[in-house]
Parts: C-alpha cells; structure tokens; sequence
C-alpha cells in the first residue's frame, strides 16, 4: 500500500466507527481478550493497559511528532522514520497484546506508510489520520471502560484535603 491508501483506510475506519464502538472494543469489555491477556484469571490489568496504551499514543507519542513535523519543525524526517519503526512500532504489538489486534493493524500499516514518506508534509498528513483514527479507538475505550470500580480504591482524606 502507498502512503495516500493508508491515509484512506485509516480515514475509511474512523468512519466506520465513529458512531459505533469496534467490535474488538466491545470484546474486550466482555473479558474476551484473543491473546488471554491478564493476570490470574481476570482482565481489568487489560482495560487498563489497553487505556494506557491507548492514551499514550495519541496524547503523547504521535501527537508531538506531528506537533514537530506539522507545526514547530525543527526535527528531519530520517528522526521521525527512526522513532516511528521503533517507538510506534512497539506500540502497535501492545494493541495486539492488549486484545486490539485490528488496531494493531492499522498501526503496523502506518508504520509501513511512515518508512515511505518522503518529506515532512506527507509525513503530518499520514500522522494525522492515524491519529485521528487512534483517537476515535481510545475513545470508544474511554466510553465503555467500567470506570465505577475505581469507587472502591478511594484515597484516605488527608489534611486540609475534603474527601
């Protein structure tokens, strides 16, 4: 796939799930984690790295490298290639690892269209349907995420603090 069909498809699925939550999203919130990702028979340890990983990626990681590509500069594309294949690359596994493998996908596919770019422009616009993208997964998982059991780890007061 070329860098302008990746840009497509990434564009193609946050349409598609724009108003419905992914499949993999739901199936995660069930406990139906494809690899059996967790710790001792449970699976809130997934939501929550799945959320992580999720959050870092779009607010983090491929946020400040479009920020730099599209907007501060400073930074040649052959750094941004580099961190991609590496940094995001990693990323990408963990959404498998997590019970995303499709997400996982369209990550492994931006990664692809990265090594292909040839300048900073096609590099910001590539960036910036992956993360648009990826922002729509994070949040679907942000949505359905069961944040009510966090009630049951409330902080103790502490002084001058009201609870």
């Amino acid at each position: 796939m070329g860098v302008q069909e990746i840009m497509d498809a990434l564009d193609r699925e946050r349409q598609a799930i724009w108003l419905e939550p992914p499949e993999e999203v739901c199936g995660i919130m069930r406990g139906d984690i494809p690899r059996g990702t967790g710790s001792k028979g449970q699976y809130l340890s997934t939501l929550i790295f799945a959320e992580n990983e999720l959050r870092t990626m779009t607010d983090e990681i491929l946020w400040y490298m479009w920020e730099l590509a599209a907007v501060k500069g400073g930074v040649n594309l052959e750094s941004l290639q580099a961190l991609t294949a590496s940094l995001v690359d990693y990323k990408g596994h963990m959404f498998d690892y997590v019970g995303l493998p499709r997400t996982g996908a369209f990550v492994a596919q931006y990664v692809d269209g990265v090594r292909q770019c040839e300048d900073l422009e096609e590099f910001s616009k590539l960036t910036g349907a992956a993360l648009s993208y990826l922002n729509r997964v994070h949040g679907w998982v942000d949505i359905l995420f069961p944040w009510g059991i966090c009630d049951g780890f409330r902080q103790k007061p502490r002084y001058g603090r009201a609870s």
